[in-house]
């Protein structure tokens, strides 16, 4: 993932490099934790219930039910979002009894049931994990092949290359955690977790091991500490909101594609969302932001980036100081009767 360019650090020596690629090549093989499945839960997949109980009714569209793979009709359902569509599923609506008029089915079934008929009409939800869902950790070369190597394999945009050591070591020098909490939050234009918004902060640890490392065999396994609580990172009714910060003139030129603005003081400020019970990006909100010092505010509407295609939301705003500064976040989701509002606690080094 792109680096933290947030703070410059001492000049590298490239003398040093070999000696230093085999320390930190020990290190982070050492911080990656096991990569295998946990065991099968109790509950049911949202495809063993659709086809026990939902499709009944929602395979032809009996009795008004949106019918599976009518995009249209789903389409206009899935912008209310999970939270909503769960409550008329488990309350009932119309000619649909409470839980599909199946009791037993638990709330997470129903969840993914739902999911399940969202996605065969052109959805790209995640199913929530828990019961049928194993709880597996994919490895760090999978969600490379998958999603990093879309910048890094090449270094698009200033992206430190795979394999590339003279490259990662400089962006490791405050340690792998540092790195993994900025690829999680956020980094200029890159969105929080690459835009794979379900990438949990052990498989962003994984993904970083294995650029760092690629080719180079890996030292046994151990478990990973217990992550900490992430500031860049707030939960507000089911919208997680990622912040992340940078100096205006570390964003890359190709990258520039907003209103672009360079010079002291200048910091670029990026916003990425998801839903947090489907995982999906949120491409179409109404992004702003406020930054405020003990003397001044500043208010701006984000712009939407894209890049590579993952959406976020960013915009530049003066930081002069080590003043602390209160970053107040407000996002409007389509169709929202008002927009949900975060804090975040800022300070310049």
């Amino acid at each position: 993932m792109p680096a933290d360019r947030q703070h410059p650090g001492p000049s590298f020596d490239r003398r040093a490099a070999p000696a230093l690629a085999a320390l930190m090549a020990l290190m982070l093989a050492a911080a990656i934790g096991p990569t295998s499945a946990n065991a099968q839960r109790q509950e049911r997949s949202g495809k063993e219930v659709v086809d026990s109980a939902c499709a009944a009714c929602h395979a032809q569209g009996t009795n008004g039910a949106p019918r599976i793979g009518d995009e249209k009709a789903w389409a206009a359902r899935a912008s209310q979002g999970l939270t909503a569509l769960s409550a008329h599923a488990l309350q009932g609506i119309r000619n649909m009894p409470a839980h599909g008029g199946k009791m037993a089915l638990s709330d997470i079934e129903v969840e993914r049931a739902i999911i399940q008929m969202v996605n065969q009409s052109g959805g790209h939800w995640v199913e929530p994990l828990g019961g049928a869902t194993p709880a597996v950790v994919r490895g760090g070369e999978q969600i490379v092949q998958a999603q990093c190597a879309k910048c890094h394999q090449e270094g698009l945009q200033g992206a430190p290359r795979i394999g590339d050591r003279a490259a990662w070591i400089p962006r490791l020098k405050k340690g792998l955690d540092a790195l993994v909490k900025s690829a999680a939050h956020g980094h200029g234009p890159m969105p929080a977790r690459g835009g794979v918004a379900d990438l949990t902060d052990l498989e962003l640890q994984g993904a970083v091991v294995y650029m760092f490392n690629y080719g180079v065999p890996m030292a046994p396994a151990v478990p990973a500490a217990a992550t900490v609580a992430d500031p860049y990172r707030k939960l507000v009714a089911d919208t997680e909101i990622y912040l992340g910060i940078v100096r205006a003139d570390a964003v890359p030129i190709g990258q520039r594609n907003i209103s672009a603005q360079t010079g002291k003081d200048l910091y670029h400020l990026n916003v990425s969302l998801f839903d947090a019970k489907t995982r999906a990006a949120i491409t179409d909100a109404q992004v702003k932001l406020d930054v405020t010092d003990p003397f001044s505010k500043q208010s701006k509407a984000l712009e939407i980036i894209s890049a590579n295609g993952a959406v976020s939301y960013g915009g530049y705003f003066r930081m002069r100081g080590p003043e602390p500064y209160t970053i107040t976040a407000q996002v409007r989701r389509p169709g929202a009767a008002r927009p949900i509002e975060t804090r975040f606690e800022y300070k310049v080094w």
